[in-house]
């Protein structure tokens, strides 16, 4: 830990350092779907190619340890904070080229291993700036700031978005949302220049290249020796079978037209129903899901959470059947999704905290953890499009709600407590930093 006591007051920049944390990762995940659908690509497509792009997220514990050889972390944070932002400002520009698609994904593919490059220094920013008090003090505050990311990503901007598309048309309406997302982006990095602690990197004989190389493959072999790691590889990626198609496939419905199955909302109206009670319900379901599970411990807890997150998707199927047209009634039923979502999601975090990591190199193996996760979204998230075009929207959601059976059965059979390790040891100083999530 560096100089905490002086180390300016967390209020002052934990909120502006995750809220960064947020918002260029949910323009990926989300908002570029729902661009490209009002461009007209079609579901399949768009989600190929977003998917791809989250690859970022699943690979960057390779690269993370070499993040070390900089001086500091604030200096990667601010760094890649104003670069994530002049690339969103480059998604902006490249829907005026004349071959604005193949632009549009080289610009969020660099936003993407931006974004997924920034998370490693921002979370190791904030372990090493804090004392353990310090961390769980505003734990709270990371989760928070985050979704805020989320809320006006999701909600303010489409709603912004839906507006200036009736008035401007869809090119100006998108090149402007990705604009203000950009200045929002380089804004926040000219803060933190001036708000973050310099989160120094000790400089050590093993501070280079090579020997954190050699580090990095220690670790990689460590966690694949874990007993029953292919086991529990198999359970992280269908604990998100579900769960991923749903989330890529859910906002895509809300806006397809009635005729072609879907909901015929406007932008503007998928921001507000998605954006703001969505998130909320979210937000609320997950705080619940840590509590029931701290409760009920995750053995006894992990079935009841799975099914917390599938089952809602139930609320998709009833809505692609009976296609409401009222706002309220299917704001009612995405925030039941969105609870589910929340309150289920927690037993992954603590599988993976709880059963996976645990032994040699346990921060680091956290970390491959969260990219398997990863990987488990963006594998499906890559098929979904081709699935519901191949079944129609009603009988997606019923597929949807069959893939939780597998990792229903399997969580049953499966030890929910760590294994023995052979050897317990603490994380190597170039290891330990690789937790971040993304």
């Amino acid at each position: 830990m560096d100089n905490k006591q002086n180390i300016r007051n967390p209020k002052f920049w934990v909120p502006s350092l995750y809220l960064a944390q947020g918002l260029p990762f949910f323009a990926v995940a989300i908002v570029a779907n729902q661009m490209l659908k009002s461009m007209g690509v079609p579901n399949d497509e768009l989600n190929h190619w977003t998917g791809l792009i989250g690859f970022a997220w699943v690979f960057k514990p390779l690269w993370s340890p070499f993040l070390e050889l900089a001086s500091s972390k604030k200096l990667v944070v601010v760094g890649f904070q104003i670069l994530g932002g002049l690339c969103l400002g480059g998604v902006a520009l490249a829907l005026h080229a004349p071959f604005w698609f193949a632009a549009c994904m080289a610009m969020l593919a660099l936003v993407g291993i931006s974004a997924a490059t920034h998370d490693i220094a921002c979370d190791g920013l904030y372990i090493t700036s804090l004392d353990e008090k310090g961390q769980a003090q505003y734990a709270g505050w990371t989760g928070t700031f985050f979704n805020a990311g989320k809320f006006f990503t999701t909600g303010g901007l489409l709603l912004l978005a839906g507006h200036f598309e009736k008035t401007m048309g869809v090119v100006p309406a998108w090149t402007i949302c990705f604009c203000i997302l950009g200045a929002i982006m380089i804004g926040l990095g000219l803060y933190n220049s001036w708000a973050l602690p310099l989160a120094k990197n000790e400089v050590t004989a093993d501070t280079n290249a090579a020997a954190i190389a050699r580090t990095l493959w220690e670790v990689i072999v460590e966690f694949f020796k874990k007993p029953g790691i292919w086991v529990s590889i198999v359970f992280i990626i269908l604990f998100r079978a579900g769960e991923a198609q749903v989330q890529s496939i859910g906002p895509l419905f809300l806006r397809e037209a009635r005729n072609l199955g879907g909901l015929g909302l406007t932008t503007a109206e998928v921001g507000a129903v998605y954006g703001t009670v969505g998130t909320v319900a979210f937000v609320v379901g997950s705080i619940a899901g840590g509590y029931f599970t701290s409760w009920l411990s995750l053995k006894r807890a992990i079935l009841w959470l799975i099914l917390a997150v599938n089952l809602p998707n139930l609320a998709f199927y009833l809505l692609s059947y009976f296609q409401p047209t009222d706002l309220s009634v299917i704001g009612a039923a995405l925030s039941v999704e969105m609870f589910g979502y929340g309150f289920g999601f927690v037993g992954l975090i603590l599988y993976m905290m709880q059963v996976v990591a645990p032994g040699k190199y346990q921060t680091a193996h956290y970390a491959f953890s969260t990219g398997i996760m990863q990987l488990g979204f963006v594998l499906f998230k890559l098929f979904s499009g081709d699935i519901q075009i191949s079944l129609g929207y009603q009988h997606f959601f019923i597929w949807v709600m069959l893939c939780a059976i597998p990792v229903a059965v399997l969580s049953q059979i499966i030890p929910m407590t760590a294994r023995p390790q052979p050897e317990q040891e603490q994380p190597a100083p170039q290891a330990a930093h690789a937790e971040q999530v993304g």
